[in-house]
């Protein structure tokens, strides 16, 4: 967690924070001690035994009792403090981590008779031996190695080919369920474990039907959304997809004396880890067998995704005995589920379009019921993938749900054919609002560019009214909602024609409330010229770009009659920003949204002061904004220093030429210091601007 947040938390506690005011720096310690052990203690009944003690209002008290003091006296703060698993800059890359110990695969069977054949396999090889197992759930997600050093997490690894990952250890932390550090009186001084990282089904569904509205790649299985939610380069990602963790070994088993693998997973949970709670020890490979087949039944009861079950030999003398080929431990093998698939009719293909207009074909299936709930529909993602399984109206398909979640379509059964089956073709105009459909040149997707477009309005002008765009206080997801559906509202323009009456008759709205909106709209004239391409909602066209459009085009009639070479041209605006820009402007329902926001007044008094001056006070410096601000928010002063012909960025580099800062800095100002660039404070900046 960043001292930025800290402080912002601080500012929250209120009163809490003189309740807890230390009398001097040795009783804070103590007490900082005290709320970390705690909390520790809360987070490992909550996250690991799934058995809390206290509610979560009670948590969030002791946390913030925690990061107030923490405020207070920074130099006690500590990296294995519960507030540091999140913070820290966004990395350029992972470092490679060299494991001490390979973390082999393991070789995979689909049937039981393999299973048994693996047993035979290692009694020919120990014929003396009376094999004992111990059967796991085998968690569909991304090996990881966790080392700790005196209890404490010093590292966290992918597994990566075996014998070097990456270095992921911040955003391990951020995984509320790995202990940073470990409880209990036996902890050894050094302790490698290995687990697997995975992201519930409920976490996945939510995160997929999230990129389905925003038009994005659905992620095929959970995962593939743990393995790049736990590449991230920013570890503030990572901790928005509050992944989870099981943990099954450890490569030195001695340190924690074990000498089976089911007392090693008893000692595990001991000292603090967590461990998948469906672990059996099976005397023979008949018992092995029985359990195999009862979880291929139950499987889909679970939270999280399972594969199949991991089989091992319990011993640990008998496992140096069998030892490893050159890839796979002799002692262990995986039985895989198998996938259900299911025949089904593909009645029809309907299109969807998203909030950014992405169109996406769509499977209308013959109700079929697959892993414990019926399948009607699935999506076919675009037309290249049609092409590809040769997809076509009437066909025969076989589905089943990726990762037991999504439904998708398999393959078609091409034998089951008749002649009548139909090829489809992605629609000219789009099915939402009837305006021509492109393609931008290497996209396999297809887009409506309509600002007015009924299925991307709402998003459109939650865009357009939000503090970074146009900023209209008081214009929310409800209300906006609420306009939409009573069709006063098609476009951002229909906003600045809105009358008093009309606002005042939505629901919970009076006249009063109604005249502070529309008055929150008249101010929301006189934003930025940069502000408001940005706020149109052009794609790939942020903040930044739209402060280099301003540059080159002082005027929204200069910007719309550009051709894109004339855009490609423009520093830091590429082929497909500037093809993007092109297509927005050429359609004519966006022209008119365009034309009817500048008849209303939007635009006229913004144009001159948006062009950031050549010769300002500030021009041609890059300056960073880092820390809380206390007189300005970050957003005005970016704006404070545009308008002096600075060009405000987000990361300090060898081209930064100032960085200001405000309370709590963070690790900005300090890679500041350490490449020579120029900081100042908030005070020093206004003092620069009035200069």
């Amino acid at each position: 967690m960043s001292l930025i947040f800290c402080f912002v938390a601080l500012c929250l506690s209120g009163k809490k924070v003189a309740k807890l005011s230390p009398k001097n720096k040795k009783d804070a310690e103590e007490k900082i001690s005290h709320l970390r052990k705690e909390i520790r203690h809360h987070e490992y009944l909550y996250y690991v035994k799934d058995s809390p003690e206290i509610s979560d209002y009670e948590y969030d008290l002791l946390y913030r009792d925690l990061i107030s003091l923490e405020t207070l006296f920074p130099e006690l703060i500590t990296p294995y403090s519960p507030t540091q698993r999140v913070g820290g800059e966004a990395l350029k890359e992972f470092k490679p981590y060299r494991h001490e110990t390979p973390m082999l695969s393991m070789d995979n069977t689909y049937s039981e008779d393999e299973l048994r054949e693996f047993e035979r396999r290692n009694q020919r090889l120990l014929p003396e031996a009376e094999f004992t197992y111990t059967v796991e759930l085998k968690i569909d997600g991304i090996s990881v190695a966790l080392i700790y050093q005196d209890g404490l997490l010093e590292a966290g690894a992918t597994r990566g080919d075996g014998s070097t990952g990456d270095n992921v250890t911040a955003n391990i932390k951020t995984i509320r369920s790995i202990p940073i550090h470990l409880v209990g009186d036996a902890i050894p001084h050094k302790i490698e474990v290995r687990g697997e990282v995975y992201i519930d089904k409920e976490r996945f569904a939510k995160i997929n039907f999230k990129q389905e509205e925003l038009g994005e790649v659905v992620y095929a299985n959970p995962r593939n959304l743990a393995a790049g939610s736990l590449k991230q380069l920013n570890p503030a990602v990572t901790a928005t997809r509050r992944l989870n963790c099981w943990v099954y070994d450890t490569p030195h088993p001695e340190v924690l004396s074990c000498l089976s693998h089911y007392q090693l997973l008893k000692k595990l949970e001991e000292v603090g880890f967590r461990v998948e709670p469906n672990y059996k020890f099976c005397g023979n490979m008949d018992e092995v067998i029985e359990y195999c087949r009862f979880w291929q039944e139950k499987k889909s009861e679970l939270s999280y995704m399972v594969d199949g079950m991991v089989i091992k030999v319990d011993s640990y003398e008998l496992r140096e005995q069998l030892g490893t080929t050159s890839k796979a431990p002799r002692w262990q093998i995986a039985y895989k589920f198998p996938a259900e698939q299911l025949p089904t009719r593909l009645n029809d293909i309907s299109v969807q379009v998203g909030r950014l207009g992405k169109l996406t074909p769509v499977a209308e299936l013959e109700p079929v019921l697959i892993s414990g709930s019926t399948v009607r529909r699935a999506s076919l993602h675009n037309q290249d993938e049609i092409d590809r399984k040769d997809i076509r109206i009437g066909d025969m398909v076989m589905v089943e749900k990726a990762g037991e979640i999504i439904p998708q379509v398999v393959r078609v059964l091409k034998e089951k054919r008749t002649g009548e089956e139909r090829k489809f073709k992605m629609p000219e105009i789009c099915p939402a609002c009837g305006s021509p459909v492109v393609q931008p040149e290497g996209e396999v997707a297809y887009r409506c560019e309509n600002i007015s477009c009924p299925a991307q309005v709402k998003e459109r002008l939650q865009l357009f009214a939000s503090r970074a765009a146009m900023y209209i206080k008081g214009l929310g997801p409800k209300l906006i909602e609420e306009m939409v559906a009573g069709g006063l509202v098609e476009s951002p323009a229909d906003l600045y024609y809105l009358s008093e009456d009309q606002v005042a008759a939505l629901p919970r709205m009076a006249k009063k409330s109604a005249g502070n909106l529309l008055r929150a709209i008249e101010e929301s004239k006189t934003r930025s010229l940069e502000r408001l391409i940005y706020a149109l909602g052009i794609r790939h066209v942020g903040r930044t770009s739209a402060r280099t459009l301003i540059r080159a085009y002082p005027t929204l009639e200069k910007l719309e009659s550009a051709s894109q070479e004339e855009l490609e041209n423009i520093d830091e605006i590429g082929p497909v920003m500037a093809e993007s820009i092109r297509q927005f402007f050429t359609n004519d329902r966006n022209r008119e949204v365009v034309k009817r926001l500048q008849e209303s007044g939007v635009g006229k008094s913004i144009s001159p002061g948006s062009i950031p001056p050549p010769s300002g006070k500030l021009s041609g410096l890059t300056i960073v904004f880092t820390g809380t601000l206390s007189h300005y928010s970050r957003l005005e002063c970016e704006e404070l220093a545009v308008k002096e012909g600075a060009r405000p960025t987000s990361s300090v580099s060898g081209k930064t030429d100032l960085v200001v800062v405000g309370e709590n800095p963070g690790s900005k100002a300090e890679k500041a210091k350490k490449l020579g660039v120029k900081v100042i404070s908030e005070e020093e900046f206004i003092e620069l601007l009035n200069g």
